[in-house]
């Protein structure tokens, strides 16, 4: 076990940064930036898996059903990262993306000891969740090799679900059982073995595409803009007000009235004024059209 682990792309020992411990500050910064330079492209070259995955993602929740990202430890945090930012920024349901970590609520904030190597766990993490055949589960793993979560992809492909996976390795064990595997190679990190770094940075930016692009494929987006936005603050409420301007080239007292007369809802005020119509009708319509206001205007 110890010789396969060491085989492992984030195992290796990174011979840019075996000098880290005995230089100033700001030379261990410029390192780790150098190394953090390489992310993006590593990324860039995975798209093509990528874009298959988001593909498949958005029909299982054109479909009716949920996208569940399941990992452990910095990989599990990401994931639910992901998916608790999905309400606020676009409006859905805090069903609708989930994040499944191993050890459950407490591992978000404290390591579980042993957790991870659990199958049985992640099978019963899924039951919990009454996982179906219209879901989707995206394993994540910098390691490609977590058992927690390669049961969590054997179960959900047991019942007929689709599944992806995101790793930071070749040929893992975790792509041998997803569906549609990413592959993003980080290669040796700064600090020898420490995942959260280029390899948890990889995974992010993944995460951000899937999360991203399945929104904007659902509507959610108008131009680039997060139409469906949860207006929950001061901040929010701001940035509504503005898009309301911006796409109707009103004045800020215009949009102001028009999000507070559509029940603080940007795609509501928008179908309202350029349709002339009211609220209902302006609901009505979004439904109609799916959500897609450039379907409408």
């Amino acid at each position: 076990m110890i010789e396969n682990f060491a085989k492992l792309n984030t195992e290796q020992q990174n011979s840019n940064t075996l000098d880290i411990d005995r230089i100033p500050t700001e030379e261990m910064l410029i390192k780790i930036n150098a190394e953090d330079r390489k992310v993006a492209e590593v990324v860039y070259q995975q798209i093509p898996a990528i874009a298959k995955l988001i593909d498949q993602a958005y029909a299982c929740v054109e479909n009716g059903g949920r996208i569940l990202y399941v990992g452990a430890g910095t990989s599990g945090r990401l994931g639910i990262l992901d998916a608790s930012e999905c309400p606020p920024t676009y409006g859905v349901s805090d069903q609708l993306v989930q994040g499944v970590i191993a050890g459950g609520t407490p591992a978000i904030f404290k390591a579980q000891e042993g957790a991870e190597d659990s199958k049985e766990l992640a099978v019963e993490d899924l039951k919990e969740r009454n996982l179906s055949s219209a879901d989707m589960v995206i394993g994540l793993a910098a390691s490609g090799r977590t058992p927690y979560v390669i049961g969590a992809l054997e179960y959900a492909n047991q019942i007929g679900a689709q599944t992806g996976s995101v790793c930071c390795v070749e040929h893992s064990e975790l792509a041998k059982v997803a569906h549609y595997p990413v592959e993003v190679v980080t290669g040796a990190e700064v600090v020898t073995g420490s995942t959260r770094m280029k390899a948890g940075t990889a995974q992010k930016m993944v995460l951000n595409m899937i999360s991203t692009c399945v929104m904007i494929k659902m509507g959610k987006v108008y131009h680039n803009l997060m139409v469906d936005v949860q207006p929950s603050n001061e901040k929010l409420i701001v940035r509504a007000t503005r898009m309301i301007q911006q796409i109707l080239e009103v004045d800020s007292q215009t949009a102001s009235d028009l999000f507070e007369a559509s029940g603080r809802s940007v795609k509501r005020a928008i179908v309202m004024h350029a349709l002339h119509c009211d609220c209902d009708a302006a609901q009505e319509k979004i439904e109609q059209a799916k959500g897609v206001l450039a379907n409408i205007i």
